[in-house]
């Protein structure tokens, strides 16, 4: 059964967790004000996934059970499904900014394949244990919190040598029927609202630091949970045009000796399989930020289009505000053409999961996460300084200064003075509120540090390769042979060499067209 937004909220109340949202005690998330603009946006991924035009971006049909689910729980099979949730979280994003729940997307597609990969070497029994409850998670239709990044300590230490090894959650006990962890999850997004936690190693982990090698599946309201949240957006604020309605909350979540049955545990100690997990996740979920600040940037463009219009101005007659969006738009673009490229090429495994082309996602990822404050300038650019410059809203209705500022204030005669303020406001608060700055930290840490991107970019990279071809031009007669040498190795067009046309969307303008590719 797939839920709507307001069902959400409403499963919501079946929980009691244990919630600190400034200093302050939360006696029901479904009815926090603090909290609403993030049960708005996650809700819209249950909305789309009910409407007849946006079904075949929004669900999928889940091959061990036959059923159609929601897509932020599918587990890809082709590189069509890989497109298909690129598009569908630039579609959920452009709504809502960030709808969070494709995170659990990511976990889950990560889980899949480690946990195959353990049973394999270890004659485990997790896969048959993840399969069950990804079965529950996709009939419930549940949103999960993906707690994967520990507080660390010392960055300079290992995982085992933390003074306080609450610094990383961990086994502290294995009983007959299960296990208990304890540590703390810094940065869980959504963690308020969301109806279970799925706990995951952040890192690779030596044997000794085997006890961090967990992953697991915890109600977020059980025994021992406590979250200290911050506010989802700028709730109760005027000038909040977009994150008054949208926002996100983040949450530090602490286990407490919880106690978690063998059911509900998909890693315990296999390291090797852990670090795999991690960087599986990393691969998926830096596809889909890919997707997710598109998303972003198409409210970047269609805000600054908007500003330029009602400013007077007309990119057509003024070159230096065409010269401005074409760079919104290249940027917006030439990433999410990388996640066109890492689906393309994506990687099938013995799993039966399909992962993101793993150099393309990071390069993708590495993109917006130093491209996204060359986004905010260049908004702010074609916006200019009213946006940080106007009064405040409660001006918009003070009988002393609405008619001289309304006078004042406006850009085009025939556009009221209200509307350009509107847009102003919202561009303020997309790009320079501490909203703006949230999306900023956000793009350049979620999913990984810059540096994280980087690694992976140079370890997938078939650098020998570029070395090889100039080794052979210079002395092998590779012109002679006619030798050609593909972009990545052993790989010379897409899986199954033929991507289909995606569904049209609303974007229809910037929907993904990619013609099939002859094998």
């Amino acid at each position: 059964m797939m839920m709507s937004s307001a069902e959400f909220r409403e499963s919501l109340r079946r929980y009691n967790p244990r919630v600190f949202v400034n200093g302050e005690r939360v006696a029901s998330v479904a009815d926090a004000p603090s909290l609403r603009p993030g049960i708005n946006a996650i809700g819209v991924t249950y909305d789309m996934a009910l409407k007849e035009k946006h079904a075949a971006l929004m669900t999928a049909r889940q091959a061990t059970s036959g059923k159609t689910v929601n897509r932020m729980l599918h587990i890809n099979e082709t590189s069509t499904d890989l497109l298909y949730k690129l598009e569908a979280v630039r579609l959920v994003c452009q709504e809502s900014g960030c709808a969070q729940r494709y995170l659990v997307h990511d976990a889950l597609n990560g889980l899949w394949q480690a946990t195959k990969r353990a049973d394999v070497e270890h004659g485990t029994d997790y896969f048959g244990r993840f399969l069950a409850y990804l079965h529950r998670v996709q009939d419930e239709d549940l949103t999960l919190g993906i707690a994967m990044t520990d507080a660390k300590g010392d960055r300079s230490k290992r995982p085992g040598d933390q003074a306080n090894p609450d610094v990383y959650v961990h086994v502290k006990e294995r009983r007959s029927d299960g296990i208990v962890i304890s540590g703390t999850k810094a940065i869980v997004t959504g963690a308020p609202y969301v109806h279970e936690f799925l706990v995951m190693p952040c890192r690779t982990h030596r044997p000794e630091d085997a006890a961090c090698a967990v992953a697991c599946a915890v109600p977020v309201d059980a025994e021992g949970v406590t979250i200290v949240a911050r506010p989802a957006g700028r709730p109760g604020e005027a000038a909040a045009k977009f994150s008054g309605t949208y926002g996100q909350s983040t949450g530090v979540v602490i286990f407490e000796d919880v106690f978690v049955p063998h059911e509900r545990v998909f890693m315990d100690g296999e390291t090797v399989e852990a670090g795999y997990l991690t960087t599986s996740y990393a691969t998926h979920h830096r596809h889909s930020c890919i997707g997710a600040r598109a998303g972003f940037g198409d409210l970047l463009i269609g805000a600054g289009a908007l500003m330029t219009e009602e400013n007077g101005l007309d990119p057509d007659k003024h070159g230096h505000i065409r010269e401005a969006m074409v760079e919104l738009i290249t940027i917006t673009e030439s990433f999410y053409a990388c996640g066109v490229a890492a689906s393309v090429y994506g990687v099938k495994d013995g799993s039966g999961n399909i992962m993101p082309d793993p150099m393309f996602s990071n390069v993708g990822k590495l993109l917006l996460a130093t491209k996204i404050y060359d986004m905010h300038r260049v908004a702010h650019y074609v916006s200019g300084g009213l946006i940080v410059a106007l009064p405040g809203p409660d001006e918009d209705h003070n009988p002393e200064t609405k008619a001289s500022l309304s006078a004042v204030l406006a850009g085009r005669p025939d556009i009221p003075a209200e509307q350009r303020l509107e847009v102003a406001r919202l561009i303020e608060d997309l790009t320079a509120s501490h909203q703006g700055g949230w999306y900023s930290v956000i793009s350049l840490h979620g999913g990984g540090s810059p540096e994280a991107m980087k690694r992976e970019i140079w370890r997938n990279y078939p650098v020998l390769e570029k070395v090889e071809l100039v080794e052979r031009l210079l002395g092998r007669g590779v012109l002679d042979e006619g030798q050609r040498v593909s972009k990545q190795p052993g790989r010379c067009c897409a899986t199954g060499c033929e991507v289909p046309e995606p569904p049209t969307v609303a974007r229809t303008k910037s929907s993904i067209s990619v013609p099939g590719a002859a094998e």
